[in-house]
């Protein structure tokens, strides 16, 4: 995909996740909308880093890195990103996401059907394994840090 339809997907997400964020969290769309731009930069910053970069490396992972760089405590500005950030609720950015992969599937259902029954099979190993590895993660920092 081309970095000009990457923008306007981002922009037409971020502008159904405002009026998303209004409606289901009562935030004010003028508050959001600076910490909606802020996360629409990073994943742009992101997706040009992942095409620049030479290594195969997918753009989710730059997005993820240097968005929780950006927001580390002691980081210039952190407070502030993180702040407006948190006006944006993240439900509100999974609907349109969520509407995507639909429209996507729908589209491709003749792919999906070819698949078979294997793919859910694999779906609920991913989702446990997921879910199981997470759990431990979140358990060993937890203990580490005098939590539980």
């Amino acid at each position: 995909m081309k970095l000009k339809d990457s923008i306007i997907v981002l922009l037409i997400t971020a502008a159904i996740s405002v009026v998303g964020n209004y409606v289901g969290y009562k935030v004010n769309m003028i508050e959001a909308i600076p910490g909606m731009l802020i996360l629409v930069l990073i994943a742009v910053v992101g997706i040009i880093l992942a095409k620049v970069i030479p290594f195969k490396i997918p753009s989710v992972a730059y997005i993820v890195t240097l968005s929780t760089i950006l927001t580390v405590p002691g980081v210039p500005g952190a407070e502030v990103i993180s702040n407006l950030v948190s006006k944006v609720n993240f439900l509100t950015l999974a609907t349109p996401i969520l509407g995507y992969a639909g429209i996507y599937t729908g589209k491709n259902l003749d792919a999906l059907k070819k698949t078979g029954w294997r793919i859910v099979i694999l779906a609920i190993f991913v989702m446990f394994g997921t879910y199981l590895g997470s759990a431990i993660i979140a358990n060993v920092l937890l203990k580490m840090l005098g939590q539980i």
